[in-house]
């Protein structure tokens, strides 16, 4: 979500004003690309006009995917350049309002574990395991950093290990421990004059780099392109020829979800669904100087939305269908054989 260029090589407020500039080209996409825009002001320094940002998308008149997120952003920004109260009055609500996206979680607790509220944030961290994880078979991804995040705050405090430590440690893919990595006594070595110390605590920071690396450089989802119904009507009224790609909407939801299916039965990773609108697709197409008659465009548009960050994960973590049905995954075409 925030960049991570230092400020002597980008120029922060160029990027953020270009980012803002194309949020309005593309209003699909303008949550994302302004969440963009506010973290490069964050990094310019100018944390004021972030939060500008902040609360532009919080007024807005169109709905937000995740306005948890923008609150969480928002909050942890605030503290920063010293508006603690309103701050933490932010964060009190995003607990309260207990989103399913972890990423709210993990802003919120961070932001409280960097202003030393130590109890505060392992309470935060624990809130958000519990609620997305009880009873989940196999933690996604996107909630690692919950769960490493207690972890580092629960050693700090002196914490013995408990069932999600556990998980924790599972799922950590790096040859250093999370006890090595989250051990209190590192900064310590990072003083000593013991080479040995030194160069075990270059080893764990090593790890750690890798580690965050390989977290940067994820693909974005492997996106199977999703078209509501009223959507899809209009498409094949304006570009018949593609009639032949979407013989029917219930047909199109039942490809998508086997399709999907087959690529998770394969072994490929970071699968997702992007959903079209005819605008955009002809948007994409006059961009690419195509004709938006032409299917072989179609997966070229999947591709395009999921780098844009329009991907929503499979299987739902929510519980909710991805088909709009608004019934549970499991009752809808999660029970799919």
């Amino acid at each position: 979500m925030r960049p991570d260029t230092p400020a002597e090589n980008v120029d922060h407020a160029a990027e953020a004003a270009r980012l803002e500039r194309t949020a309005g080209l593309y209003p699909e996409d303008a949550e994302a690309l302004l969440l963009q825009a506010a973290a490069h002001l964050e990094l310019s320094g100018d944390r004021p006009a972030a939060t500008t940002l902040y609360d532009r998308l919080l007024s807005s008149s169109a709905g937000l995917e995740n306005p948890h997120l923008v609150r969480a952003l928002k909050a942890s920004n605030l503290w920063e350049y010293g508006h603690e109260a309103e701050a933490r009055a932010i964060i009190e609500g995003v607990r309260t309002a207990s989103p399913r996206d972890p990423a709210p979680w993990v802003i919120v607790a961070e932001a409280l574990e960097s202003h030393d509220e130590l109890e505060q944030a392992q309470e935060t961290f624990t809130e958000g395991v519990r609620l997305l994880l009880t009873d989940v078979p196999e933690p996604p991804y996107a909630t690692h950093p919950l769960l490493f995040g207690r972890h580092r705050v629960r050693r700090m405090l002196g914490a013995g290990h408990d069932e999600w430590d556990a998980l924790a440690d599972t799922v950590h893919t790096s040859p250093v421990s999370l006890d090595e990595l989250h051990d209190p006594k590192r900064l310590w070595s990072l003083g000593s004059n013991n080479p040995a110390e030194l160069r075990a605590e270059i080893s764990r920071l090593q790890a750690e780099l890798g580690t965050y690396r390989a977290a940067l450089s994820r693909p974005f989802p492997v996106a199977v392109l999703h078209w509501p119904a009223t959507e899809l009507a209009e498409l094949t009224a304006a570009y018949p020829t593609l009639a032949t790609e979407y013989p029917s909407h219930e047909e199109h939801l039942a490809t998508i979800e086997a399709s999907l299916r087959e690529l998770a039965s394969s072994g490929t990773p970071n699968l997702g669904i992007v959903t079209g609108t005819v605008p955009s697709y002809e948007a994409f197409a006059a961009s690419e100087g195509a004709s938006p008659a032409d299917p072989t465009l179609l997966p070229q548009y999947a591709t395009t939305l999921a780098a844009r960050g329009r991907a929503v994960e499979w299987p739902p973590q929510s519980g909710v269908c991805w088909c709009g049905s608004g019934q549970t995954y499991g009752d809808c075409h999660g029970s799919q054989t």
